[in-house]
Formats: C-alpha cells, sequence, structure tokens
C-alpha cells in the first residue's frame, strides 16, 4: 500500500483551517505557517472552495508597508 504522506498532510491542514476559519478566525499564509505548518495556503484554500466553502479573499497592508491575502469565510 502506498500512501501520500503529502496528500495525507494537505488533508490534515485542510482540517485544521476549516475548523480556525469557521470559528470565525481569518488567516494569512505567515499565520498557516505558525498554526499548521502549513507551506501552501493558497492550495489548502483551494481545496476548501471545491468542497463549498465560501471563503473571501482580501489584500491587507503590514504594518512594513507590503501586502497580504487574509482568507475569511464569507458572512
Amino acid at each position: 500500500m502506498n500512501i501520500n504522506d503529502n496528500e495525507k498532510s494537505a488533508k490534515t491542514q485542510c482540517a485544521q483551517i476549516k475548523k480556525w476559519l469557521e470559528e470565525g478566525n481569518s488567516i494569512t499564509s505567515l499565520e498557516a505557517l505558525r498554526l499548521f505548518g502549513c507551506m501552501r495556503l493558497s492550495s489548502r484554500v483551494y481545496d476548501l472552495r471545491e468542497r463549498g466553502l465560501d471563503i473571501t479573499t482580501t489584500k491587507i497592508k503590514t504594518e512594513s508597508g507590503k501586502y497580504v491575502t487574509e482568507y475569511r469565510l464569507a458572512k
């Protein structure tokens, strides 16, 4: 039996991110890395959208002046 660790990890990360968003939180790539070890948040968001979650995308400006993408569940 061949188990793809990346696929297993992606499913676990999706579950963690879904729960986080359903609790009313937003998330950025840096937060996803810190909280869940997720280095490809946009891919996990894609997966969750494919499963029917209505996730919005907003560009926010950081204190350093850079822009990052923030994801949250639509209201």
